[in-house]
């Protein structure tokens, strides 16, 4: 952080203390835990502090999209423990801006002041400014196959027919690209159309603020009024009934005033948990479409698309033979994400050794990914097998019984998933129907004990294990 700033020219008192970032990323790492950190806020950089802001750099667009979109209201909030004037965090990309080596140390990154007008995004604790449309998410890029072809279809019919289809509801696995076309349909109609494109955690975010802070007019008025409404991740509107009832009154405020609804979640609405029927029956009652796994061709698709995209803004790299990305679309079958994810690494290691790995290297720079069993794990398919084996239904390992029968199968259910997914705690218990993240460690504690002194309990384990991860049937 720059200490030699003129205090009468950043309007910053003379007597005003300087943030400790180091004891703020302390804090943020204690709030959000340390995988998010070192995932995304270990990332960030504060440059400089003025009175009323902080700006930090990010090293892509990406990173800072997705902190903005999940945790900036939280780091606000830590930030302004320590600052209480703090009321805005500005951003500025590393990749998108020329630094001079000579003028960048281990923690401080000096900013020439001509590039901070065009590389400065500004990001207030304000639900209006959460509403920003990727410009590089659009329907140009989007590469169309055989899994998400609907989907695309039905995107560009919202935009040429408003409220044609409404609500559109686009569900799929993570990383399928239903962000994207959300975002696609945001940047084709912003021109004519006032947009509100939030995520839905941001939503009961902003619901329960406006409550503490008695602003409910002011919510109504924002959350009620737009021509169109986009709402990213619905499954984890839940809670409440004080924020559902609102989110069903918004719905309807906008059906009613012919707004156009569109969105996202990771299943299908009569899959939704912790949801009001109403809610669901509302979801169901548009147009739902699915984006299913994709396929070889279109992951080979979209490697060569994203390989070019990223010659336009590094025209020196070594660019993967068409070997390699046929190796890449194939082994990659997890989700889009994790497959660009990998042709990143391939690039990452072509620019640092100047060659182009051959396959058999390649399976090293990617031995986590390639075959890796456990990515195609979901909590669905853990549910669904212990209770195969148990010969209990979904609902009563769902329900809120406690017998016996039901607790002990739910238990491994929960502690299965805590070993074979990258789940977080929290978000286990809301898969196990809303229970407490508390309910999640006490099942994977008493599980844990059970193994080391109950022969029988151990093998049923490694059983489910076996039919979990491979699908060896036969066995179990």
């Amino acid at each position: 952080m720059k200490k030699n700033i003129s205090m009468q020219e950043n309007n910053i008192p003379s007597n005003l203390q300087y943030l400790d970032w180091t004891t703020i990323c302390k804090e943020i790492e204690a709030k959000l835990g340390k995988d998010i950190y070192e995932s995304w806020i270990k990332k960030l950089k504060l440059v400089e502090e003025f009175q009323h802001y902080l700006v930090l750099s990010s090293p892509t667009r990406f990173i800072r999209d997705w902190v903005v979109s999940r945790y900036i209201d939280k780091i606000l909030e830590i930030i302004k423990l320590y600052k209480k004037t703090i009321n805005k965090i500005d951003f500025i990309i590393e990749s998108e801006i020329s630094v001079n080596s000579n003028n960048v140390s281990d923690n401080n990154i000096k900013i020439a002041k001509q590039s901070k007008t065009s590389n400065v995004s500004f990001i207030e604790n304000s639900p209006i400014n959460y509403s920003r449309l990727d410009p590089n998410k659009n329907f140009e890029n989007f590469v169309v196959g055989k899994s998400n072809n609907l989907a695309y279809q039905a995107a560009q019919k919202v935009c040429e027919q408003i409220a044609h289809y409404n609500p559109l509801f686009i569900y799929g696995g993570i990383g399928m690209g239903k962000t994207h076309l959300l975002n696609a349909i945001g940047l084709k109609m912003k021109e004519n159309n006032k947009i509100m494109f939030i995520s839905a955690e941001r939503f009961m975010y902003h619901f329960i603020k406006s409550i503490r802070n008695n602003e409910m007019v002011k919510f109504k008025d924002l959350f009620r009024t737009p021509d169109l409404f986009i709402i990213d991740d619905i499954q984890f509107v839940i809670g409440k009934e004080a924020m559902q009832e609102e989110f069903f009154h918004t719905f309807n405020a906008l059906i009613d005033r012919g707004s156009q609804i569109v969105i996202s979640s990771d299943r299908a609405p009569i899959k939704l948990t912790k949801i009001q029927e109403r809610i669901k029956s509302r979801f169901s009652g548009g147009l739902v479409v699915d984006i299913q796994q994709s396929d070889f061709d279109l992951r080979l698709s979209i490697l060569k698309s994203k390989v070019n995209e990223i010659k336009k803004s590094f025209s020196d790299i070594i660019e993967p033979d068409e070997n390699l990305l046929n190796f890449i679309a194939f082994e990659m079958k997890i989700n889009i994400r994790e497959t660009i994810g990998a042709l990143n690494r391939i690039i990452s290691f072509s620019r640092i050794y100047n060659k182009s790995p051959s396959v058999s290297e390649s399976k090293i720079i990617l031995k986590d990914l390639v075959n890796n069993l456990q990515n195609y794990v979901t909590i669905e398919n853990i549910i669904k097998t212990v209770c195969d084996y148990f010969k209990i239904s979904v609902s009563e390992m769902l329900s809120q019984r406690r017998s016996r029968y039901l607790v002990r199968p739910r238990q491994i259910a929960m502690y299965l998933t805590k070993n074979l997914t990258s789940k977080s705690l929290p978000d286990i218990g809301r898969e196990f129907a809303g229970r407490d993240h508390t309910t999640v460690i006490h099942s994977v504690k008493t599980i844990d004990k059970l193994k080391g002194r109950d022969e029988e309990m151990s093998k049923a384990i490694e059983k489910l294990k076996n039919k979990i991860l491979y699908k060896n049937y036969d066995e179990v």
